[in-house]
Formats: structure tokens, C-alpha cells, sequence
């Protein structure tokens, strides 16, 4: 995976922003004993986190259609970021299509 990839990463869940972010910080305060981040700055469409050495977290959230788009950015912490993102309720696009009309019959319908 090239360093761009590893640094901003994007998901869909079927989370409001509000729960994302809320889940953030229960993730990245509590469940990773080592690499544990301490909330830095928050907002209604963000959060950053201080981690170990240093390195920064931003978790960032925009609503769409049904869901909501996160996107989670770091330098050093790409893993944990991934491992997050396995954590929310994935979003499931469902289709549907449209009734198909009747075929007229053959020989023009007589």
C-alpha cells in the first residue's frame, strides 16, 4: 500500500456523525491500551486525537444519502484507524429496479 493510501482512510456505515464520532473516542481512549490517543480538539463534523510520540488522529464524518461518510487520517496510526472502521455497521447500497413492462406478443399482437 503506498504512504497516501495508509494516511487518509474512507468508510461508509449506517451511523449517524454524531454516533461515529461518539464511537471514536470510546475506540481510540479505551480499547487500544498501547496505542492509546487522548481527545485534542472535537466538533460536530470532527474529532482529533493526541496518540503516542506525539502522532495526530483526525476522524472526520459528512452525512450522505442513508449513512455516513467517515474519514480517518494519520501518520503512524493507519492500522488502528482500519481496525476502528471494522468496528461501525458497514452501509449497504441497495438496488432496485423498476418493474419491467410486458412484452407485446408476437406477430404485432393480433
Amino acid at each position: 500500500m503506498i504512504q497516501s493510501q495508509q494516511t487518509l482512510q474512507e468508510y461508509r456505515t449506517t451511523l449517524s456523525p454524531a454516533e461515529v464520532l461518539d464511537e471514536a473516542k470510546r475506540f481510540f481512549t479505551r480499547r487500544n491500551s498501547l496505542y492509546a490517543a487522548f481527545v485534542e480538539k472535537e466538533g460536530p463534523t470532527y474529532c482529533t486525537f493526541r496518540g503516542q510520540g506525539g502522532e495526530e488522529i483526525v476522524i472526520g464524518v459528512s452525512p450522505t444519502d442513508g449513512g455516513t461518510l467517515v474519514r480517518g487520517s494519520t501518520y503512524l496510526f493507519g492500522m488502528q484507524v482500519a481496525r476502528f472502521f471494522t468496528t461501525l455497521p458497514p452501509f449497504e447500497l441497495v438496488e432496485t429496479t423498476l418493474p419491467q413492462e410486458r412484452a407485446a406478443p408476437a406477430g404485432g399482437g393480433r
